[in-house]
């Protein structure tokens, strides 16, 4: 059952059972994100955002090398070759708290085909004024060292005069396979969406991106230190995911990329990471 959020002019719907995902969000009658009705929707990846749980972005070929032991993952998404935006968005979540301008959602995972690993992850959707606040935290529950990602892929409303803006300071080229080959410097994008044609992570990102058109400015905050952007003229969206690492790190790393320059987080039993997004809305002026 769908859970609506208000706060002002501001409201939000969240479906707990597919995949904890934020079903709608309107400015008023505008949609600010993709927002299908929910009685449409059978999967988050056609909802206005989702949480990016246990990893973000695509691991090569369904496999994961992992400490010098080939894990075997789900194809998760039909025709995709590679397993993609971890597990949490295909499974359902559980309400721990609700209130008229918040929820809080947890989800457990025990270990299995997806992803290996076991851990537990909260998520918190908070409205306050003109700003939606979310939060994630993992905690690795298996009994070894174990890889983790955090992220958040929202599609953001793309309108006639639609336009991006970020700073970076790299970003990572892609092959024809969708996985990252080689980071080159990159100062970022101010770019009109319109005939944009991009799907590619920039790091070095200072945290803060801009979406602005003729109906209302949005800005897009995080504390997470990379961003991934995708959309191309056959898209009505623009996907604008703040992520805690490069598309395919785990097995960046394996084959010798170094960890932090990937942003791959290690945790050991019982450890912890989070990470915290927002999105604030105001009319054009």
């Amino acid at each position: 059952m769908a859970l609506e959020l208000q706060s002002g002019a501001l409201l939000c719907t969240v479906e707990p059972a597919l995949g904890g995902c934020i079903a709608g969000l309107w400015l008023g009658d505008e949609p600010v994100l993709r927002s299908p009705p929910v009685s449409e929707l059978a999967s988050a990846r056609q909802a206005g955002c989702y949480a990016l749980v246990p990893f973000s972005n695509r691991i090569g070929g369904a496999s994961l090398s992992w400490q010098g032991t080939q894990h075997p993952l789900v194809r998760n998404d039909g025709d995709e070759p590679h397993a993609i935006h971890g597990v949490g968005w295909q499974r359902p979540w559980n309400v721990l708290d609700a209130g008229e301008g918040f929820v809080m959602l947890a989800y457990e995972h025990r270990g299995d085909g997806g992803w290996p690993f076991a851990f537990d992850c909260s998520q918190t959707l908070r409205l306050a004024g003109d700003r939606l606040e979310m939060t994630l935290a993992l905690t690795n529950q298996s009994g070894q060292p174990a890889p983790a990602g955090l992220g958040w892929h929202p599609y953001f409303v793309k309108r006639s005069r639609s336009r991006v803006s970020f700073s970076a300071s790299g970003r990572w080229e892609m092959g024809p396979d969708k996985l990252p080959t080689e980071r080159k410097p990159s100062s970022g994008l101010d770019a009109d969406c319109g005939f944009l044609d991009v799907d590619h992570c920039y790091d070095g990102w200072d945290g803060m991106a801009h979406l602005r058109d003729e109906k209302m400015h949005v800005r897009i905050q995080s504390d997470l230190k990379r961003l991934v952007v995708f959309t191309n003229d056959t898209r009505d969206y623009v996907a604008i995911e703040p992520v805690s690492h490069v598309n395919n790190a785990v097995n960046l790393h394996a084959a010798g990329r170094d960890a932090d320059e990937l942003g791959l987080t290690v945790l050991q039993p019982g450890e912890s990471m989070i990470a915290g997004m927002s999105i604030s809305v105001e009319k054009a002026r």
